[in-house]
């Protein structure tokens, strides 16, 4: 837990910008995996409860009047027979104590206090539900089914939160370096112990032992595949191969729950080939220039397109594309290798707060993306940056089968796209390369003291010296 004033703070920072009403923020429950009494561990708190109460007790709900700056926080205290299982559990007194909130009652007096608030004709304000429990004790309290309630959350406590979730305090910012740090542990453990013979499921499994080992956890399943072309592609049984590339994609999330999110493409037997490192050079050339460009007051959506501009010149230098640059960026066919956005928002999730919807974290009214267009109907960041904005930059080079065969067939984009040469591409997967940026005031720079080697050169070199 951050210090007790930070949370005091923060609501009443809420408070402020909330005109009237009250604000329900549901914290989680247990989720189970196949049976109530085994659930998947460990817990996750809510991030917005977490980022408002910082507790991680299962079973609670804030409450903040906007007009009075009443808080509440309610939950039920344990019984004898829940001590024997799991030991002594906080009161909800000191619980309540603990993080600066006045009053504490059992859960059941959230009906008195909706009933009450409705009776006033007051606004009951709560973000958009993702959790089924939830959206069941939202159907009982105000009436609303759950599949309405996404659009019926409070568009003013969405951007309310937006609003302070996105600006990372200094506090904030050293747990994400914490979890920077983890990260280079997880990845550096996966460049040594990657080579030809082993399983994907085996290097994934020692990857995700370390984040544990250090009191962390994954901040999301680890992605560790030889099929790089896939975006989200799972560890499987499958045997490394010696001569091909492997993706490694994965992060940490301290014990305070703060997200790392890094991703590296490393040559399975320590040397890429010459084929592999013309496409991994133009990425690591990518990645870098995200670091010249971004910075505050310019769109993460002009970031990103001068990347795809910058990979499309290289590429048309390989012989892959052709034509004008701009025209070809324009009309969307760098998506052929470039299918996702440059980055997301980083915090408390590793996609920070996505569940309040992309639109709203991501984008404004001078930034709203192309949803009719490949590519840049991916993108998830695309507004002006802002001094203590995390975002990652990763952007990446990838040969989709599927995909190059389905826009071959219909010439798209046949005026750019090399389709003879693409062919022969095929068998190649895809490289990534990420890391997390935090922007300063004149800049940005990386988060993490230690940096995951990644330019080929000190890869193949750390891959060599550094062997498990």
């Amino acid at each position: 837990m951050l210090n007790r004033e930070t949370y005091i703070q923060r609501r009443q920072q809420l408070c402020s910008l909330i005109n009237d009403g009250i604000v329900l923020l549901f914290g989680n429950n247990e989720s189970p995996c196949n049976y109530p009494a085994n659930a998947y561990a460990p817990f996750r708190q809510d991030s917005s409860f977490l980022y408002y109460f910082g507790l991680q007790e299962i079973g609670l709900i804030g409450v903040i009047d906007t007009e009075t700056n009443d808080e509440w926080l309610l939950g039920d205290d344990v019984d004898v027979e829940d001590i024997v299982w799991y030991g002594a559990v906080p009161t909800m007194i000191s619980l309540s104590e603990s993080v600066g909130v006045r009053n504490s009652a059992p859960l059941k007096r959230i009906y008195d206090i909706v009933k009450e608030a409705q009776d006033k004709k007051r606004k009951i304000h709560f973000l958009p539900p993702y959790r089924h429990d939830n959206q069941i004790l939202i159907m009982d309290l105000l009436g609303i089914h759950p599949s309405m309630q996404r659009e019926a959350a409070s568009m003013e406590l969405i951007n309310a939160v937006v609003k302070m979730r996105s600006k990372k305090s200094i506090e904030e910012i050293a747990e994400l370096e914490r979890a920077s740090a983890i990260g280079y542990e997880m990845h550096t453990k996966a460049m040594r112990m990657t080579r030809p013979g082993r399983t994907e499921k085996f290097i994934a499994g020692h990857i995700d032992s370390v984040a544990y080992s250090l009191g962390a956890k994954q901040s999301f399943a680890t992605i560790y595949t030889q099929h790089g072309e896939i975006m989200h592609g799972s560890p499987s049984m499958n045997v490394l191969e010696d001569g091909r590339l492997v993706l490694c994609d994965c992060g940490a999330e301290t014990i305070n729950n703060y997200c790392s999110d890094h991703t590296r493409t490393l040559p399975i037997n320590g040397k890429f080939t010459t084929r592999q490192k013309e496409i991994y050079d133009i990425v690591a050339e990518c990645h870098d220039y995200a670091l010249d460009v971004a910075k505050p007051g310019v769109k993460y959506f002009d970031v990103h397109m001068a990347v795809c501009r910058l990979m499309t010149e290289r590429l048309k230098e390989l012989g892959l594309m052709k034509g004008d640059t701009d025209e070809a960026v324009m009309q969307g066919a760098h998506a052929m290798f470039l299918p996702h956005g440059l980055g997301h928002m980083m915090g408390l999730d590793v996609h920070d707060m996505e569940g309040l919807g992309q639109i709203h974290v991501g984008f404004d009214e001078e930034t709203r993306p192309r949803l009719d267009q490949f590519g840049t109907n991916c993108l998830r960041m695309g507004r002006r940056l802002q001094e203590g904005f995390v975002v990652t930059d990763e952007p990446g080079i990838y040969f989709i089968p599927a995909l190059i065969d389905s826009w071959k067939a219909s010439g798209h984009c046949k005026e750019f796209l090399n389709y003879d040469m693409l062919e022969t591409y095929k068998d190649f997967g895809g490289i990534r390369i990420e890391d997390d940026i935090l922007i300063t005031s004149d800049g940005c720079r990386f988060l993490g003291e230690k940096r995951i080697p990644y330019h080929t050169k000190d890869v193949e070199k750390y891959m060599e010296e550094n062997k498990e």
